[in-house]
């Protein structure tokens, strides 16, 4: 994929550190999304990649730094003012409300609005990217199995109509050929709507093949950053996020002592 050519980021982030009481998850994290594009942070699990999207949307405060969507500061503001503002989350672990139907699910998402005509066409656009969910509109969300719950997360952020959407592990626990399914929306949502995409993924092989631009978290820190057509020719990428090993003339694996970023 080739980045747009845009000057100004729709969202930065300024040497932000943030913390679970004393242990520090974020270190001087600072990053850029360019408007119109698909951003994804990879990392090891623990190395903040959630924390990240958490302390963007507003659920978790920075301790230190700044946060700047569309021009204006929005950390340490209320998630609801964020989602106003046009900034939505679908968290890690789908979090939909299991007692509530499939339909109020996604109505859910639309809380800050009361452009009722307009809901109800973001309504069938999401059903449209996810037919599935209009079959079971009237069922519990948690009788979805977890690959659906995945669509009703997804779409519920889609529907507060934001310009800038958080996606934390849209692959978790997902068969190959859903994972698939759910980022060929992801990329039309982005094509289609012009919404712009920060994602945190696993799968880096899908992550680099779906986004623009991309950053490399380890312990909290941004260690390398590029974008995603040059990371995936990276040696150390290759060899410890795609599981690329280099041979020797033997068959052995030519062992790395260290990463080279560090």
């Amino acid at each position: 994929m080739t980045a747009p050519v845009l000057t100004e980021p729709i969202l930065t982030l300024a040497n932000v550190e943030a913390a679970y009481g004393a242990v520090k998850a974020i270190r001087g994290v600072s990053l850029s999304v360019a408007k119109g594009a698909i951003v994804t942070v990879l990392g090891a699990n623990g190395a903040g990649k959630t924390t990240i999207l958490k302390t963007i949307s507003g659920i978790l405060d920075p301790q230190k730094g700044a946060i700047t969507f569309k021009g204006e500061p929005i950390d340490r503001r209320d998630p609801a003012e964020i989602v106003r503002r046009g900034l939505s989350h679908s968290p890690e672990g789908r979090e939909v409300f299991p007692l509530l139907s499939v339909r109020n699910n996604l109505l859910m998402g639309a809380f800050t609005r009361s452009d009722r005509d307009e809901i109800a066409r973001d309504l069938e656009l999401v059903e449209s990217y996810f037919p599935i969910l209009k079959e079971r509109a009237d069922q519990e969300a948690g009788l979805l199995s977890g690959g659906q719950q995945q669509m009703l997360a997804i779409s519920r952020a889609l529907m507060s109509r934001p310009d800038l959407l958080l996606l934390d592990e849209p692959s978790l626990g997902l068969s190959p050929k859903l994972t698939q399914d759910i980022f060929s929306i992801v990329k039309r949502v982005n094509r289609e709507r012009g919404v712009t995409i920060l994602l945190v993924e696993q799968n880096a092989a899908m992550a680099l093949e779906t986004a623009d631009f991309g950053y490399i978290l380890e312990h909290g820190r941004i260690v390398m950053e590029d974008s995603c057509a040059k990371l995936r020719d990276k040696d150390d990428v290759k060899e410890f996020y795609l599981g690329l090993k280099d041979v020797g003339v033997r068959g052995h694996r030519r062992w790395k002592k260290k990463k080279m970023w560090r």
